[in-house]
């Protein structure tokens, strides 16, 4: 704002200097003493003032100091002043403004033009039309013109600034994607193994389970310690490259081996067909409920049912709940329902009678 108010003072004594510069050299025509011809420059140069704050005000005051320029003189100085407060009208004013100035302007040119040619009779006589539209039309398209780039120049940062923004957006989605994919992923791989372990672990710890028992006992816990690692390797390969293939439908027959409990898979339909993402996906929906029916059953027998349809894979599996054991809806069931619904499918988990059921969909385009 302090810039602005000196920028206006700037120019209107660099106005007033250069108005009193032609007086001195007598750049007038005073029907008067000339020294009353300063009046209407230092009006007009005060017009100036306005310029940013009251355009209509600033061309107002001008008007009025160019028509009393033109009773006492005419003078040079005044009208040069004029033209720059008709370009600060139309470039910090209104554009209805700019629009009212323009017309008026023109009108006013052609009428002078007429009356001279009917009053004069003389064609040298338009030179006064000509002039009234240098100082008025000249400035006013001028100031429009700049206005229009400078309102073009706005509109591009704005919407530059907006692109940087949703750029930023969705830098950070993608970044927040990662993170829960990444999550899903530790989750899947950290935890269904460790889980196995140690509940395998505990049940060696708790109980007399003979030497065939805990040779079982301890085979499965290694083997679910190797499977780990070997994920975990198998993850970290695919972090660092996304072409490489995770785990997917055709290896279930090895999760089922190694789930820990009794397990009835049944797979219909071709597995080749089924896209790669939802492929990955209904693996690890499969594995975590085998998990959760691991910790969470009772025990017995949990049947898998896949079924490879028309581009959608329709998992349902059942498991026995034990009634002592309290359900919840941990990070497990979290990470399989967004599973599900970033490919546009759905997943429902929950209690049905005396059993544990958990059924997906997953489509694919």
């Amino acid at each position: 704002m302090m810039r602005g108010r000196t920028v206006d003072l700037v120019l209107a004594g660099s106005g007033l200097a250069a108005g009193a510069l032609m007086y001195v050299t007598g750049q007038h025509q005073a029907r008067v003493d000339a020294r009353w011809l300063f009046v209407p420059l230092v009006v007009c140069c005060g017009a100036l003032l306005l310029r940013r704050t009251a355009p209509l005000a600033c061309v107002l005051v001008g008007t009025a100091a160019v028509a009393g320029d033109v009773v006492i003189g005419p003078s040079l100085a005044t009208p040069l002043v004029y033209t720059q407060v008709l370009y600060d009208a139309c470039l910090h004013g209104r554009a209805r403004l700019a629009r009212a100035l323009l017309a008026a302007s023109v009108v006013g040119s052609v009428v002078t033009a007429v009356v001279c040619l009917v009053v004069v009779r003389d064609v040298r006589a338009l030179g006064l039309a000509v002039l009234l539209a240098l100082v008025t039309v000249v400035p006013i398209l001028t100031g429009t013109h700049v206005r229009h780039h400078r309102d073009q120049a706005a509109a591009a940062r704005r919407s530059a600034q907006q692109v940087a923004r949703l750029a930023e957006a969705d830098r950070a989605g993608a970044v927040a994607a990662e993170r829960a994919g990444m999550a899903r992923e530790l989750h899947d791989v950290i935890a269904n193994h460790l889980s196995a372990v140690a509940i395998h672990a505990t049940a060696a710890l708790s109980a007399d389970l003979g030497p065939d028992g805990t040779r079982q006992a301890l085979t499965v816990i290694r083997e679910n310690s190797v499977q780990g690692l070997a994920e975990m390797r198998r993850m970290v390969g695919y972090l660092r490259d996304p072409e490489a293939v995770p785990k997917n439908l055709k290896a279930l027959d090895e999760l089922v081996a190694r789930a820990g409990i009794p397990v009835e898979l049944d797979v219909r339909g071709d597995t080749e067909d089924v896209q790669v993402s939802v492929d990955h996906a209904a693996y690890r929906i499969i594995q975590e409920s085998l998990t959760n029916a691991l910790k969470h059953g009772d025990g017995g027998k949990v049947t898998a049912h896949v079924a490879c349809i028309a581009n959608a894979v329709d998992i349902t599996i059942r498991s026995g709940r034990d009634q002592s054991i309290p359900q919840r809806s941990g990070s497990g069931l979290i990470g399989m329902r967004e599973r599900a619904a970033l490919l546009g499918g759905t997943l429902t988990a929950g209690p049905h009678e005396d059993t544990w059921v958990v059924e997906a969909h997953l489509p694919w385009p």
